[in-house]
Protein backbone atom coordinates (compact mmCIF):
# COMPACT_ATOMS: atom_id res chain seq x y z
CA UNK A 1 0.00 0.00 0.00
CA UNK A 2 1.59 3.71 -0.92
CA UNK A 3 0.88 6.45 1.43
CA UNK A 4 -1.75 9.07 0.34
CA UNK A 5 0.40 12.42 0.21
CA UNK A 6 -1.68 15.61 1.61
CA UNK A 7 -0.09 18.63 1.46
CA UNK A 8 1.97 20.43 3.37
CA UNK A 9 2.95 24.70 2.90
CA UNK A 10 5.66 23.70 1.13
CA UNK A 11 4.72 21.63 -1.46
CA UNK A 12 7.90 19.53 -2.04
CA UNK A 13 8.07 18.50 1.64
CA UNK A 14 4.83 16.57 2.40
CA UNK A 15 4.37 16.58 6.31
CA UNK A 16 0.95 14.40 6.36
CA UNK A 17 0.44 10.94 5.12
CA UNK A 18 -3.09 9.51 5.17
CA UNK A 19 -3.33 5.42 5.22
CA UNK A 20 -6.65 4.48 3.71
CA UNK A 21 -8.29 2.33 5.53
CA UNK A 22 -5.30 1.43 8.26
CA UNK A 23 -4.03 5.06 9.89
CA UNK A 24 -0.49 3.22 10.91
CA UNK A 25 0.87 6.53 10.37
CA UNK A 26 -1.75 9.55 10.80
CA UNK A 27 -2.33 13.27 11.32
CA UNK A 28 -0.17 16.16 11.00
CA UNK A 29 2.89 15.72 13.12
CA UNK A 30 4.34 18.46 14.72
CA UNK A 31 7.70 16.77 15.48
CA UNK A 32 10.04 14.81 12.66
CA UNK A 33 7.57 11.82 12.03
CA UNK A 34 4.12 11.12 11.88
CA UNK A 35 2.92 9.22 14.90
CA UNK A 36 2.37 5.69 14.85
CA UNK A 37 -0.70 3.67 15.61
CA UNK A 38 -0.08 1.96 18.90
CA UNK A 39 -2.05 -0.88 18.02
CA UNK A 40 0.82 -2.15 15.62
CA UNK A 41 3.28 -2.72 19.06
CA UNK A 42 0.11 -4.08 20.80
CA UNK A 43 -0.29 -6.89 18.50
CA UNK A 44 3.33 -7.11 18.64
CA UNK A 45 3.62 -8.43 21.79
CA UNK A 46 0.43 -10.63 21.67
CA UNK A 47 2.00 -12.53 18.91
CA UNK A 48 5.24 -12.78 21.27
CA UNK A 49 2.73 -13.93 24.37
CA UNK A 50 1.31 -16.58 22.29
CA UNK A 51 5.06 -18.29 21.92
CA UNK A 52 5.62 -17.94 25.58
CA UNK A 53 5.84 -21.17 28.17
CA UNK A 54 3.49 -20.74 30.55
CA UNK A 55 4.18 -18.74 33.71
CA UNK A 56 6.87 -16.74 32.14
CA UNK A 57 8.41 -13.51 32.63
CA UNK A 58 10.03 -11.20 29.53
CA UNK A 59 12.03 -8.62 30.07
CA UNK A 60 13.84 -6.36 27.63
CA UNK A 61 15.92 -3.19 28.47
CA UNK A 62 16.95 -0.55 26.17
CA UNK A 63 20.57 -0.04 24.86
CA UNK A 64 22.98 2.27 26.20
CA UNK A 65 23.72 5.87 25.06
CA UNK A 66 27.84 5.13 24.11
CA UNK A 67 30.73 6.90 24.80
CA UNK A 68 32.81 8.13 22.36
CA UNK A 69 35.75 9.76 23.45
CA UNK A 70 36.25 12.64 26.10
CA UNK A 71 33.01 13.19 27.23
CA UNK A 72 30.89 12.92 24.00
CA UNK A 73 28.59 10.47 23.27
CA UNK A 74 27.62 8.72 20.23
CA UNK A 75 23.07 8.68 19.46
CA UNK A 76 21.12 6.31 21.20
CA UNK A 77 20.46 3.39 18.22
CA UNK A 78 17.35 1.23 20.30
CA UNK A 79 17.06 -1.90 20.56
CA UNK A 80 15.17 -3.50 17.88
CA UNK A 81 13.14 -5.90 19.45
CA UNK A 82 11.54 -3.31 22.45
CA UNK A 83 11.19 -1.05 19.54
CA UNK A 84 9.41 -3.51 17.75
CA UNK A 85 7.51 -4.28 20.87
CA UNK A 86 7.12 -0.79 21.79
CA UNK A 87 7.97 1.85 19.69
CA UNK A 88 9.74 3.75 22.66
CA UNK A 89 12.90 5.01 21.58
CA UNK A 90 14.25 6.41 24.33
CA UNK A 91 17.37 5.30 26.76
CA UNK A 92 16.39 3.62 30.29
CA UNK A 93 13.32 1.87 28.86
CA UNK A 94 12.32 -1.16 29.77
CA UNK A 95 9.50 -3.69 29.12
CA UNK A 96 8.37 -6.25 31.56
CA UNK A 97 5.40 -8.86 30.18
CA UNK A 98 4.23 -11.37 32.31
CA UNK A 99 1.39 -13.01 30.93
CA UNK A 100 -0.25 -15.17 33.80
CA UNK A 101 0.23 -13.01 36.66
CA UNK A 102 -2.82 -12.84 38.91
CA UNK A 103 -2.59 -8.97 39.35
CA UNK A 104 -4.20 -7.81 35.52
CA UNK A 105 -2.08 -4.57 36.39
CA UNK A 106 0.98 -6.79 36.25
CA UNK A 107 0.74 -8.14 33.29
CA UNK A 108 2.39 -5.66 31.19
CA UNK A 109 4.83 -2.99 32.67
CA UNK A 110 6.60 0.19 31.00
CA UNK A 111 9.31 1.74 32.67
CA UNK A 112 10.89 4.90 31.70
CA UNK A 113 13.22 7.51 32.51
CA UNK A 114 11.73 9.87 35.07
CA UNK A 115 11.94 13.72 33.31
CA UNK A 116 13.60 16.28 35.58
CA UNK A 117 13.76 19.99 35.22
CA UNK A 118 17.89 19.68 34.84
CA UNK A 119 17.08 16.49 32.53
CA UNK A 120 14.87 19.16 30.60
CA UNK A 121 17.17 21.82 30.15
CA UNK A 122 19.99 19.95 29.19
CA UNK A 123 18.57 17.41 27.42
CA UNK A 124 14.90 17.58 26.86
CA UNK A 125 12.15 16.46 28.45
CA UNK A 126 11.56 12.54 28.45
CA UNK A 127 8.16 10.95 28.19
CA UNK A 128 5.84 11.23 30.68
CA UNK A 129 3.27 8.35 31.81
CA UNK A 130 0.55 9.72 30.09
CA UNK A 131 2.91 9.97 26.28
CA UNK A 132 4.05 6.54 27.04
CA UNK A 133 0.70 4.92 27.50
CA UNK A 134 -0.48 6.80 24.34
CA UNK A 135 2.36 5.72 22.42
CA UNK A 136 2.88 2.01 23.44
CA UNK A 137 -0.99 1.04 24.18
CA UNK A 138 0.80 -0.29 27.68
CA UNK A 139 -1.44 0.82 30.68
CA UNK A 140 1.15 0.72 33.19
CA UNK A 141 3.46 2.60 32.92
CA UNK A 142 6.30 3.25 35.87
CA UNK A 143 9.93 4.95 36.58
CA UNK A 144 12.81 2.94 35.63
CA UNK A 145 14.04 3.70 39.06
CA UNK A 146 11.47 1.51 40.74
CA UNK A 147 12.37 -1.60 38.39
CA UNK A 148 14.65 -3.42 40.84
CA UNK A 149 11.99 -2.84 43.21
CA UNK A 150 9.08 -4.43 41.02
CA UNK A 151 11.85 -6.95 39.76
CA UNK A 152 12.54 -8.47 43.14
CA UNK A 153 8.16 -9.19 43.61
CA UNK A 154 7.73 -10.68 40.07
CA UNK A 155 10.58 -12.76 39.74
CA UNK A 156 9.52 -15.56 42.07
CA UNK A 157 6.14 -15.40 41.03
CA UNK A 158 7.35 -17.10 37.35
CA UNK A 159 8.92 -19.80 36.25
CA UNK A 160 10.30 -18.92 33.05
CA UNK A 161 12.76 -15.85 32.34
CA UNK A 162 13.19 -15.07 29.04
CA UNK A 163 15.63 -12.33 28.13
CA UNK A 164 16.92 -11.18 25.20
CA UNK A 165 20.52 -11.51 23.14
CA UNK A 166 22.00 -10.52 20.02
CA UNK A 167 21.62 -13.82 18.16
CA UNK A 168 21.63 -12.36 14.17
CA UNK A 169 23.97 -14.76 12.52
CA UNK A 170 26.46 -11.98 11.25
CA UNK A 171 26.75 -10.56 14.81
CA UNK A 172 30.21 -9.29 15.79
CA UNK A 173 29.29 -9.05 19.43
CA UNK A 174 32.74 -7.02 21.51
CA UNK A 175 30.45 -4.78 23.41
CA UNK A 176 28.51 -5.53 26.59
CA UNK A 177 25.05 -4.14 26.05
CA UNK A 178 22.51 -3.06 28.82
CA UNK A 179 20.82 -6.39 28.08
CA UNK A 180 24.24 -8.49 28.78
CA UNK A 181 24.79 -6.63 31.72
CA UNK A 182 21.41 -7.62 33.08
CA UNK A 183 21.74 -11.31 32.10
CA UNK A 184 24.34 -11.43 34.50
CA UNK A 185 23.26 -9.85 37.18
CA UNK A 186 19.42 -11.52 36.90
CA UNK A 187 20.90 -15.01 36.86
CA UNK A 188 23.33 -14.11 39.46
CA UNK A 189 20.47 -13.34 42.11
CA UNK A 190 17.91 -16.00 40.58
CA UNK A 191 20.03 -18.52 40.24
CA UNK A 192 17.42 -21.22 40.09
CA UNK A 193 14.96 -20.30 37.71
CA UNK A 194 14.96 -21.44 34.06
CA UNK A 195 16.41 -19.41 31.76
CA UNK A 196 14.81 -18.85 28.31
CA UNK A 197 16.02 -17.28 24.98
CA UNK A 198 13.89 -14.19 23.69
CA UNK A 199 16.30 -14.24 20.41
CA UNK A 200 14.40 -17.22 18.76
CA UNK A 201 10.62 -15.79 19.09
CA UNK A 202 11.57 -12.29 18.20
CA UNK A 203 13.39 -13.56 15.02
CA UNK A 204 10.03 -15.35 13.93
CA UNK A 205 7.73 -12.66 14.98
CA UNK A 206 10.12 -10.00 13.07
CA UNK A 207 10.25 -11.96 9.99
CA UNK A 208 6.76 -11.07 8.86
CA UNK A 209 5.71 -7.57 8.73
CA UNK A 210 2.36 -5.81 10.01
CA UNK A 211 0.97 -3.41 7.17
CA UNK A 212 1.98 -0.42 9.37
CA UNK A 213 5.69 -1.68 9.52
CA UNK A 214 5.25 -1.60 5.59
CA UNK A 215 3.49 1.74 5.68
CA UNK A 216 6.74 3.08 7.48
CA UNK A 217 9.41 1.42 4.90
CA UNK A 218 7.02 2.91 1.98
CA UNK A 219 7.71 5.84 3.74
CA UNK A 220 11.38 5.22 4.02
CA UNK A 221 11.45 4.32 0.13
CA UNK A 222 9.82 7.34 -0.83
CA UNK A 223 12.60 9.83 1.44
CA UNK A 224 15.35 7.68 -0.27
CA UNK A 225 13.44 8.26 -3.75
CA UNK A 226 13.62 11.64 -3.43
CA UNK A 227 17.31 11.95 -2.60
CA UNK A 228 18.15 9.51 -5.60
CA UNK A 229 16.37 11.79 -7.89
CA UNK A 230 18.19 14.72 -6.42
CA UNK A 231 21.11 13.51 -7.11
CA UNK A 232 20.66 13.07 -10.89
CA UNK A 233 20.65 16.31 -11.38
CA UNK A 234 24.30 17.09 -9.10
CA UNK A 235 26.42 14.48 -10.40
CA UNK A 236 28.69 15.68 -13.73
CA UNK A 237 32.29 14.66 -13.72
CA UNK A 238 34.56 15.92 -11.61
CA UNK A 239 32.16 16.20 -8.21
CA UNK A 240 33.51 14.01 -5.12
CA UNK A 241 31.79 11.16 -3.70
CA UNK A 242 31.69 12.80 -0.15
CA UNK A 243 29.58 15.57 -1.98
CA UNK A 244 26.86 13.34 -3.07
CA UNK A 245 26.99 11.39 0.41
CA UNK A 246 25.76 15.39 1.50
CA UNK A 247 23.40 15.67 -1.29
CA UNK A 248 21.43 12.67 -0.14
CA UNK A 249 21.86 13.43 3.58
CA UNK A 250 20.03 16.91 2.99
CA UNK A 251 17.39 15.72 0.88
CA UNK A 252 16.61 12.79 3.56
CA UNK A 253 17.01 15.01 6.37
CA UNK A 254 14.59 17.49 5.08
CA UNK A 255 12.21 15.16 4.37
CA UNK A 256 12.13 13.75 8.23
CA UNK A 257 14.43 10.85 8.36
CA UNK A 258 17.00 10.75 10.71
CA UNK A 259 19.29 10.15 7.79
CA UNK A 260 21.29 7.40 6.51
CA UNK A 261 19.69 3.64 7.36
CA UNK A 262 23.56 2.29 7.44
CA UNK A 263 26.66 3.88 6.52
CA UNK A 264 26.59 5.11 2.87
CA UNK A 265 28.53 3.32 0.20
CA UNK A 266 29.44 5.74 -2.41
CA UNK A 267 32.01 4.34 -4.57
CA UNK A 268 33.10 5.40 -8.26
CA UNK A 269 34.92 3.80 -10.89
CA UNK A 270 37.62 0.65 -9.10
CA UNK A 271 35.91 1.80 -5.51
CA UNK A 272 32.60 0.71 -6.84
CA UNK A 273 34.64 -2.82 -6.70
CA UNK A 274 34.95 -3.14 -3.11
CA UNK A 275 31.41 -4.29 -1.64
CA UNK A 276 31.93 -2.01 1.69
CA UNK A 277 33.64 0.93 0.50
CA UNK A 278 32.52 3.65 3.10
CA UNK A 279 35.84 6.23 2.25
CA UNK A 280 33.65 7.66 -0.22
CA UNK A 281 36.70 10.40 -0.66
CA UNK A 282 37.57 9.71 -4.04
CA UNK A 283 36.32 12.18 -7.13
CA UNK A 284 33.83 11.20 -9.78
CA UNK A 285 35.85 10.85 -13.23
CA UNK A 286 34.28 11.18 -16.64
CA UNK A 287 33.69 8.06 -18.06
CA UNK A 288 33.63 6.07 -14.96
CA UNK A 289 30.44 4.61 -13.15
CA UNK A 290 29.34 5.52 -9.62
CA UNK A 291 28.01 3.12 -7.67
CA UNK A 292 26.07 4.10 -4.44
CA UNK A 293 24.31 2.13 -1.91
CA UNK A 294 22.60 4.85 0.44
CA UNK A 295 19.09 4.68 1.63
CA UNK A 296 16.99 6.46 4.21
CA UNK A 297 15.62 5.19 8.04
CA UNK A 298 12.33 6.18 8.87
CA UNK A 299 10.96 6.29 12.29
CA UNK A 300 13.41 3.53 13.06
CA UNK A 301 12.95 1.33 10.18
CA UNK A 302 15.07 1.14 7.05
CA UNK A 303 15.31 1.29 3.51
CA UNK A 304 17.67 -0.23 1.37
CA UNK A 305 18.77 1.01 -2.25
CA UNK A 306 21.51 0.33 -4.79
CA UNK A 307 21.97 2.49 -8.06
CA UNK A 308 25.02 2.47 -10.15
CA UNK A 309 24.62 5.77 -12.86
CA UNK A 310 27.30 6.83 -15.19
CA UNK A 311 29.04 10.09 -13.73
CA UNK A 312 28.78 12.14 -17.28
CA UNK A 313 25.07 11.11 -17.81
CA UNK A 314 25.66 8.64 -20.48
CA UNK A 315 26.28 4.86 -20.64
CA UNK A 316 29.30 3.52 -23.00
CA UNK A 317 27.90 0.26 -24.54
CA UNK A 318 29.80 -1.77 -22.48
CA UNK A 319 28.83 -0.44 -19.37
CA UNK A 320 25.19 -0.75 -20.68
CA UNK A 321 25.12 -4.11 -21.47
CA UNK A 322 26.66 -4.59 -17.96
CA UNK A 323 24.26 -2.57 -16.33
CA UNK A 324 21.55 -4.62 -18.21
CA UNK A 325 22.70 -7.77 -17.15
CA UNK A 326 22.58 -6.72 -13.82
CA UNK A 327 18.75 -5.42 -13.71
CA UNK A 328 17.84 -8.77 -16.01
CA UNK A 329 18.96 -10.57 -13.02
CA UNK A 330 17.19 -8.61 -10.48
CA UNK A 331 14.08 -9.14 -12.28
CA UNK A 332 14.89 -12.97 -12.57
CA UNK A 333 14.98 -12.82 -9.06
CA UNK A 334 12.16 -10.99 -8.16
CA UNK A 335 10.31 -14.06 -9.92
CA UNK A 336 11.70 -16.77 -7.69
CA UNK A 337 11.29 -14.92 -4.34
CA UNK A 338 8.33 -16.54 -3.78
CA UNK A 339 6.45 -17.93 -0.88
CA UNK A 340 8.15 -21.38 -0.38
CA UNK A 341 11.23 -21.09 -1.89
CA UNK A 342 14.37 -21.23 0.35
CA UNK A 343 17.18 -19.06 0.83
CA UNK A 344 19.80 -21.62 -0.45
CA UNK A 345 17.67 -22.72 -3.41
CA UNK A 346 16.92 -18.89 -4.42
CA UNK A 347 20.45 -18.39 -4.60
CA UNK A 348 21.47 -20.90 -6.39
CA UNK A 349 18.46 -20.27 -8.89
CA UNK A 350 20.23 -16.77 -8.69
CA UNK A 351 23.73 -17.76 -9.52
CA UNK A 352 22.25 -19.78 -12.64
CA UNK A 353 20.77 -16.49 -13.97
CA UNK A 354 24.18 -14.34 -12.95
CA UNK A 355 26.31 -17.11 -14.91
CA UNK A 356 24.26 -16.88 -18.63
CA UNK A 357 24.61 -12.67 -18.19
CA UNK A 358 28.15 -13.00 -17.32
CA UNK A 359 28.70 -16.37 -20.54
CA UNK A 360 26.95 -13.34 -22.72
CA UNK A 361 29.27 -10.71 -21.12
CA UNK A 362 32.33 -12.85 -22.41
CA UNK A 363 33.43 -12.69 -18.63
CA UNK A 364 32.74 -16.32 -18.53
CA UNK A 365 33.47 -18.69 -21.29
CA UNK A 366 30.55 -21.00 -21.46
CA UNK A 367 32.82 -24.52 -21.92
CA UNK A 368 34.39 -23.77 -18.61
CA UNK A 369 31.39 -22.76 -16.94
CA UNK A 370 29.77 -25.96 -17.32
CA UNK A 371 32.85 -28.09 -16.07
CA UNK A 372 33.06 -25.41 -12.79
CA UNK A 373 31.92 -27.24 -9.57
CA UNK A 374 28.98 -26.35 -7.88
CA UNK A 375 30.31 -23.73 -5.81
CA UNK A 376 30.63 -22.15 -9.37
CA UNK A 377 33.98 -19.92 -8.41
CA UNK A 378 33.61 -18.57 -12.15
CA UNK A 379 30.60 -16.45 -11.41
CA UNK A 380 31.65 -16.03 -7.62
CA UNK A 381 34.71 -14.53 -8.96
CA UNK A 382 32.34 -11.65 -10.54
CA UNK A 383 29.04 -11.94 -8.25
CA UNK A 384 30.44 -12.96 -4.86
CA UNK A 385 27.77 -11.91 -2.02
CA UNK A 386 24.39 -13.34 -1.41
CA UNK A 387 21.33 -11.53 -3.36
CA UNK A 388 18.79 -10.96 -0.63
CA UNK A 389 18.07 -10.01 3.07
CA UNK A 390 15.14 -9.23 4.98
CA UNK A 391 14.73 -5.72 5.45
CA UNK A 392 13.00 -4.12 9.07
CA UNK A 393 14.24 -2.21 12.17
CA UNK A 394 17.32 -3.43 11.30
CA UNK A 395 18.81 -3.63 7.63
CA UNK A 396 19.93 -7.01 7.67
CA UNK A 397 16.88 -7.84 9.63
CA UNK A 398 16.28 -10.90 12.08
CA UNK A 399 15.13 -14.25 10.85
CA UNK A 400 15.44 -17.96 11.36
CA UNK A 401 17.98 -19.60 9.39
CA UNK A 402 16.97 -21.63 5.76
CA UNK A 403 13.55 -20.09 6.88
CA UNK A 404 11.39 -20.46 3.88
CA UNK A 405 10.06 -17.64 2.01
CA UNK A 406 6.18 -16.38 2.79
CA UNK A 407 3.61 -13.82 1.89
CA UNK A 408 4.32 -10.48 4.41
CA UNK A 409 8.23 -10.72 4.27
CA UNK A 410 10.12 -7.83 3.22
CA UNK A 411 13.50 -8.43 1.29
CA UNK A 412 15.90 -6.41 -0.69
CA UNK A 413 17.02 -7.81 -4.24
CA UNK A 414 20.94 -7.12 -5.24
CA UNK A 415 22.42 -8.67 -7.88
CA UNK A 416 25.89 -7.02 -8.95
CA UNK A 417 28.89 -7.55 -11.18
CA UNK A 418 32.57 -6.42 -10.15
CA UNK A 419 35.02 -6.01 -13.00
CA UNK A 420 38.29 -5.09 -11.18
CA UNK A 421 40.03 -5.64 -14.42
CA UNK A 422 37.71 -2.81 -16.32
CA UNK A 423 37.29 -0.56 -12.58
CA UNK A 424 33.44 -1.14 -13.19
CA UNK A 425 31.40 -2.43 -10.86
CA UNK A 426 27.27 -2.25 -11.06
CA UNK A 427 24.85 -2.94 -8.19
CA UNK A 428 21.32 -2.50 -8.47
CA UNK A 429 19.35 -2.98 -5.15
CA UNK A 430 15.11 -3.05 -4.60
CA UNK A 431 13.25 -3.42 -1.68
CA UNK A 432 10.11 -6.08 -2.16
CA UNK A 433 7.04 -7.41 -0.07
CA UNK A 434 6.00 -11.25 -0.30
CA UNK A 435 3.29 -11.46 -1.63
CA UNK A 436 0.24 -14.48 -2.47
CA UNK A 437 0.22 -13.33 -6.40
CA UNK A 438 3.28 -11.50 -6.51
CA UNK A 439 5.71 -9.32 -4.69
CA UNK A 440 5.19 -5.42 -4.29
CA UNK A 441 8.07 -3.41 -5.02
CA UNK A 442 7.98 -0.61 -2.59
CA UNK A 443 11.07 0.67 -4.98
CA UNK A 444 8.85 0.92 -8.31
CA UNK A 445 8.78 4.72 -8.15
CA UNK A 446 12.46 4.97 -8.31
CA UNK A 447 14.47 4.97 -11.64
CA UNK A 448 16.20 1.99 -13.31
CA UNK A 449 15.67 1.66 -16.46
CA UNK A 450 19.07 2.98 -18.41
CA UNK A 451 17.07 5.12 -20.61
CA UNK A 452 15.50 6.66 -18.00
CA UNK A 453 18.69 7.45 -15.92
CA UNK A 454 20.24 9.05 -18.72
CA UNK A 455 17.18 11.10 -19.70
CA UNK A 456 16.78 12.40 -15.98
CA UNK A 457 20.80 13.13 -15.70
CA UNK A 458 20.54 15.43 -18.69
CA UNK A 459 17.49 16.86 -18.13
CA UNK A 460 19.01 19.45 -16.58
Amino acid sequence: MRLAVCQSANPEIPNTYALPGNPGLRGISPVRYESINPDLFTFNRERLRALLKPNSIVIVHSNDILPSNADGTFPLKQNSDLLHLTGVNQEETVLVLMPDAKDDKEREILFVKETSELIAIWDGEKLTKEQARAQTGIERIEWSHSFDSFLHRLIPQVDHIYLTTNEHLRASVVVQTRNDRFIRDCQARYPLHRYERLAPLMHQLRMTKHPIEIDILQKACDITEAGFRRILGFVKPGVGEWEVEAEYLHEFVRRGSRGFAYTPIIGTGRNACVLHYIENHSRCLDGEMLLMDVAAEYAGWNADMTRTIPVNGRFTPRQRDVYNAVLRVLRGANDILRPGNTPMNYQKQVIELMEAELIGLGLIDAKAAKEQGPDKPLVKKYFMHGTSHHLGLDVHDVAPPHEPFAEGMVFTIEPGIYIREENLGVRLENDVVIGANGNTDIMGNIPIEADEIEALMNAR
